[in-house]
């Protein structure tokens, strides 16, 4: 089946007790046992499964074309659980531009645990090569970056893991399953901020682990999973599906709007650079045609000035909104070095992401305010 039939009906019937065509909500905590003690029903208590979140974790691994899925509370909490499957003493590789949340997991609660990372260029296989250790356990990278927007040559960071015997995890949030399939490229896990494109509405929060194959060690993630609790409740995963269902359409949408807009951007005087992969100009711009259906509504820019000039240029926007996250309906923009401790993003940038409004509306909101900071 298509993507577009897959988001709709992977792990999906008619409920059999009414017969209702949308699921029904199953709030109950905890479930029945049978009268010789069983649960031949396949639901024990919260932690271990739900009807909603079972067929939430299905479909993610059936669109993603993985063997099964860990539902989480939130991307965080799932990139949290996957580092808490490896061992003390063990090390990690990640990309030095990685989500900034990420790095604060893992410089401020993993590495005083135990779990040593080192931070090198993915674009850069050499130094990823360099920078394996004998106990190194795990290559990870988002592709593309936030909000840098590089791309990570996933084919050839997959062989370098395999060769070297490691694991290689991938966060396919900006791509999407729509526009990017890293377990064909070789990645062995792939993680997702579910908030973003995935629900797609700015309303629900959830992050997600799925897995290639079969192994002891998501294995061990599913016993983090079920002993550490950090689960979506019900409604979430409910609210989760419903956005799955239109979330092709609407990365599809999102991506032709945001390259519109990004065009508009790099012939304008007061913008100085755009980083969007779609783009000629992007420096992987052939990387992005090789291994990327599309890029979705995420981009970056930055306006010609200093920090305060670009956030002057915010605060003039009437459509497009001020508020951190991505992924959703609603056009944001933010800028991003305000938030991030000590971070290497330019002081000018802006990451925008880009939603279903009408491109020539989004374009006249940017241009009034950009005539307004001139």
């Amino acid at each position: 089946m298509k993507p577009e039939t897959r988001a709709i009906h992977a792990g999906y019937d008619i409920d059999p007790a009414t017969g209702a065509l949308a699921q029904p909500i199953h709030l109950s905590t905890t479930f029945e046992r049978d009268m010789d003690g069983e649960y031949s029903r396949g639901y024990q208590y919260i932690r271990n499964g739900n009807p909603n979140r079972l067929e939430l974790e299905t479909r993610l691994a059936d669109l993603e074309g993985g063997h099964a899925c860990a539902m989480f509370a939130s991307g965080s909490t799932a990139m949290l659980s996957l580092f808490q499957g490896l061992k003390t003493g063990d090390h990690i590789i990640a990309p030095s531009d990685m989500y900034f949340g990420i790095q604060v997991i893992l410089n401020d609660i993993m590495k005083p645990w135990g779990l040593d990372t080192t931070f090198v260029d993915m674009a850069d296989n050499e130094a990823i090569k360099a920078a394996i250790q004998e106990n190194t356990r795990l290559i990870i990278t988002e592709t593309p970056s936030n909000p840098m927007m590089k791309l990570t040559d996933v084919k050839t960071v997959g062989e370098i893991a395999k060769n070297a015997g490691l694991m290689f995890v991938v966060d396919n949030t900006i791509g999407t399953s729509i526009f990017q399939s890293p377990f064909e490229l070789g990645a062995d896990i792939v993680v997702h901020s579910t908030t973003k494109f995935i629900s797609g509405h700015s309303d629900v929060l959830g992050g997600a682990l799925i897995t290639k194959e079969e192994s002891d060690f998501f294995n061990h993630i599913y016993r983090i999973q079920e002993i550490g609790g950090a689960v979506p409740d019900p409604h979430s995963c409910w609210l989760t599906l419903r956005g799955i269902m239109t979330m092709p359409v609407r990365v599809r949408a999102m991506h032709e709007n945001s390259f519109m807009v990004a065009t508009y951007l790099e012939q304008h005087p007061q913008i100085e650079k755009v980083l969007h992969p779609a783009l000629e100009s992007h420096p992987q711009h052939d990387l992005f045609k090789k291994q990327m259906r599309g890029a979705t509504g995420l981009f970056s820019f930055q306006v010609k000035g200093d920090a305060q000039n670009a956030i002057n240029f915010t605060n003039h926007l009437r459509i497009i909104k001020r508020v951190t996250s991505f992924g959703g309906v609603r056009s944001k923009i933010e800028h991003r070095a305000s938030i991030e401790e000590g971070t290497s993003t330019p002081q000018n940038l802006l990451r925008f992401s880009v939603g279903l409004e009408h491109p020539d509306d989004l374009i006249e909101d940017i241009e009034q305010a950009l005539n307004k900071v001139k």
